[in-house]
C-alpha cells in the first residue's frame, strides 16, 4: 500500500507518461501545485517508488517511468470506466443506430469504431457456435427459373446463405411451398436438427425444402469456427518507436488462433485489463490489453478489446471497450438489424 503522497506522485508520473512518452523529472511532478512539496521531496519519494518497483529509471540523468506494477496500481485506483467524450458518444449512437449488416460485416465495423475511438488495435471475437444455434426465420427467394436463394437469420445474429441451383423451373408456387414447409421444420429449431420436412404432396418442392434444410446444416458445421476482426492494426505503427516490437505485434495480430487464447485467458483470470507481462505472452511484454465480453440472448457470446502499448490512455480504453461491447450486445440481441448480405463464396447444391 502506498501512502497518499506517494499514490499522488505515481499518479502523475503514469499520467505525464502516458501523454508525452517521455521519462517524469521530478520537477515536472513538483510543478503541477497539487502536492505543494518541493522538488527534493518528490525525488526523493519516486526513489522510494523506484525501489518499491513501481517505477524505473532508463539513465541516471533520466527521469522516472511506471513499470508494469506502477500501470497496475494506476489502474486499479481508477474509480471506473470514465464517460465518452460527448464527440465518441454521438460517433457510438450513430454506429449502431445505422448498423444493418450482416453479422460478419458488423462485427468487422465494430472493430474499426473501436479502433477509431481509442488510437489502438482493436479485436472483435465473433460469437463461438459449438452448438448450432436456433433459426429465427427462413427464407426461399427465387433468383431466376434455375436458381434460389435460402436465407436464415440465427438467434446468434448469423445470417446463412445457400444457393440452390436445379436442372428444372421452379414455379412460385413450388419456392413458396418448399420455403414454407422449410421453415415450418426448422424455424425454433437448431439448424442441425434431424430428420425431414413434412412432405407436401409436391415430389419437387419436397426435395427443395430438403436441399434448403441439407445445405442450412452442411454450412452450420463449416462455420463452427469463431472468426476474428482486427481493426486499426496500423495504428500500432505509431505506438512503438522500435521496428522490432512493431513487426512482432503485427505479427501476432494476424495469428487469430493467439489472439483467441488471449482474450479468453485474461477474461478467465478475471480480469478487464492485463497489463505487459500479467497476460503472458511473451512477444507482447510491451502491450496491455483491455478486453470485455458481449452477450448475445443473457448469454456470453464473443469478446472485445483493445490491443496498446503499456501507457495507454487506460480510462478511455476501459470506456470504449465497455459501451461498444454491450451495444454490440444488445444489437446482435435484437436481431432486427442483422440483414443478409452478400457471400463472396456462395455455395450451390442442387435441388433435384
Amino acid at each position: 500500500m502506498l501512502d497518499e503522497r506517494k499514490a499522488a506522485i505515481l499518479r502523475a508520473v503514469v499520467e505525464c507518461h502516458i501523454r508525452t512518452a517521455q521519462p517524469v523529472s521530478s520537477a515536472y511532478v513538483a510543478q503541477l501545485g497539487e502536492l505543494s512539496v518541493s522538488p527534493a521531496t518528490v525525488r526523493n519519494e519516486m526513489a522510494v517508488l523506484e525501489q518499491e518497483g513501481y517505477l524505473f529509471q532508463p539513465h541516471s540523468s533520466a527521469g522516472r517511468v511506471p513499470t508494469d506494477k506502477g500501470y497496475r496500481f494506476f489502474v486499479d485506483s481508477l474509480s471506473g470506466p470514465t464517460p465518452l467524450g460527448s464527440d465518441q458518444a454521438e460517433l457510438v449512437r450513430m454506429f449502431f443506430d445505422r448498423t444493418h449488416g450482416e453479422l460478419e460485416r458488423t462485427l468487422s465495423e465494430t472493430s474499426s469504431l473501436l479502433s477509431r475511438l481509442t488510437d489502438y488495435a482493436a479485436v472483435v471475437v465473433a460469437p463461438s457456435a459449438p452448438d448450432p444455434a436456433r433459426v429465427r426465420s427462413l427464407q426461399l427467394v427465387q433468383l431466376s427459373p434455375h436458381l434460389c436463394l435460402v436465407v436464415a437469420v440465427l438467434a446468434n445474429g448469423a445470417v446463412e446463405r445457400r444457393s440452390l441451383e436445379s436442372m428444372a423451373d421452379m414455379t412460385e408456387a413450388q419456392v413458396e411451398r418448399a420455403a414454407a414447409v422449410a421453415a415450418s421444420f426448422l424455424v425454433g429449431s437448431t439448424v442441425d436438427r434431424t430428420g425431414r420436412p413434412a412432405p407436401t404432396g409436391d415430389p419437387y418442392a419436397d426435395s427443395l425444402a430438403q436441399a434448403a434444410v441439407d445445405g442450412l446444416r452442411e454450412l452450420s458445421a463449416e462455420d463452427n469456427q469463431a472468426p476474428v476482426f482486427v481493426g486499426g492494426a496500423a495504428r500500432m505503427a505509431a505506438a512503438f518507436e522500435a521496428v522490432t516490437t512493431i513487426r512482432t505485434v503485427l505479427g501476432i495480430l494476424e495469428q487469430q488462433f493467439v489472439l483467441v487464447s488471449l482474450l479468453k485467458d485474461v477474461l478467465d483470470r478475471g480480469l478487464t485489463v492485463a497489463i505487459g507481462a500479467e497476460h503472458g505472452l511473451v512477444q507482447l511484454a510491451e502491450c496491455s490489453v483491455v478486453v470485455a465480453p458481449y452477450e448475445v440472448d443473457g448469454q456470453r457470446a464473443g469478446t472485445v478489446g483493445v490491443l496498446g502499448p503499456t501507457r495507454m490512455h487506460y480510462d478511455q480504453a476501459l470506456a470504449a471497450v465497455a459501451v461498444v461491447s454491450k451495444k454490440l450486445g444488445r444489437v446482435l440481441s435484437d436481431g432486427e438489424p442483422v440483414r443478409p448480405g452478400s457471400r463472396d463464396d456462395d455455395r450451390q447444391r442442387s435441388a433435384g
